[in-house]
């Protein structure tokens, strides 16, 4: 069990980082499944708030940094293969 002061640290940190986490997840799920139903206009769109939203997330310390860097990996490929197909 954490002490008092750690407690009320993390419940800090928690609210601090809970909304950078969940609009990047937000909008990497937006992006894939656009990707997934063919848009690629609007796919590609949401892949950059995707980006943006997951370099804000890691510069803040929300998600780790080369966590960030693999999900945007991983986006910009599906994004990419879409495009070609």
């Amino acid at each position: 069990m954490p002490s008092k002061k750690t407690a009320r640290v993390q419940e800090r940190r928690r609210v601090r980082m809970a909304p950078l986490r969940t609009r990047a997840k937000s909008s990497v799920s937006t992006a894939r499944k656009l990707i997934g139903s063919s848009e690629i206009e609007a796919a590609a769109e949401a892949v950059t708030v995707a980006v943006v939203a997951l370099d804000k997330a890691a510069q803040k310390g929300a998600i780790p940094r080369k966590n960030a860097s693999r999900r945007k990996s991983r986006l910009m490929k599906q994004l990419e293969s879409a495009k070609r197909d």
